[in-house]
């Protein structure tokens, strides 16, 4: 069988983009630095805003570029080889950050990740994200309502700019960002949710 048949299929562009995903930087970079096991750290999470609660801003600035990135590689790369097949790959990396076979399928939220992938299938939407991302953030300072905000933007930006071909996919998305954000809600229902730079469970 030719490599490049090979490579188009859907399941190798799946596991290709599930293990870029999985891809845990967070607990790597910790654990790297001496920071300590960011499973045992704060809200136990493997994501940048976890990373944060460590004290060490850089390595939590590193986490969310490299998560960005992963997500961003997958559907660059499976879009070079196998023109298409980017959104199949973006969503396995967005599963593989989620549920990393490595960490018993416990990983992070995804927001960054998908910022990533969002960016890659085409800029505009991924600006939107960010815009949406970064502003609530800067105001309201609670680090699960501008990630929740953001995922949900993603496939009305989607929408807005005539691609309706992502939409689908980043409904799908934005409802897992949700789901594990299920714990995050119910402190924002009972005004127990930290904001960012707080040590606090998040």
């Amino acid at each position: 069988m030719p490599t490049e048949y090979l490579w188009g299929t859907p399941a190798a562009v799946l596991l290709f983009g599930y293990l870029l995903g999985a891809i845990p930087f967070g607990l790597i970079l910790t654990r790297a630095f001496g920071a300590g096991d960011l499973r045992q750290i704060g809200s136990g999470n493997i994501g940048a805003t976890n990373v944060l609660r460590t004290g060490r801003k850089g390595l939590a600035a590193a986490t969310l570029i490299l998560d960005a990135l992963k997500g961003f590689a997958a559907v660059a790369i499976a879009e070079a080889l196998a023109p298409g097949t980017g959104v199949l790959a973006g969503a396995a990396a967005f599963l593989g950050h989620l549920y990393p076979v490595w960490l018993r399928f416990r990983g992070g939220k995804g927001v960054a990740t998908l910022l990533g992938i969002v960016l890659a299938l085409h800029w505009p939407i991924g600006l939107v994200y960010a815009v949406v991302w970064l502003g609530l953030l800067a105001g309201v300072r609670i680090s699960s309502v501008a990630g929740m905000t953001a995922a949900v933007s993603a496939p009305v930006a989607a929408a807005l700019f005539d691609r309706f071909d992502f939409v689908p996919a980043l409904i799908a998305c934005a409802l897992l960002v949700l789901w594990k954000h299920r714990a995050n809600i119910e402190r924002l229902l009972d005004g127990s949710e930290p904001r960012v730079g707080s040590k606090a469970r998040g």
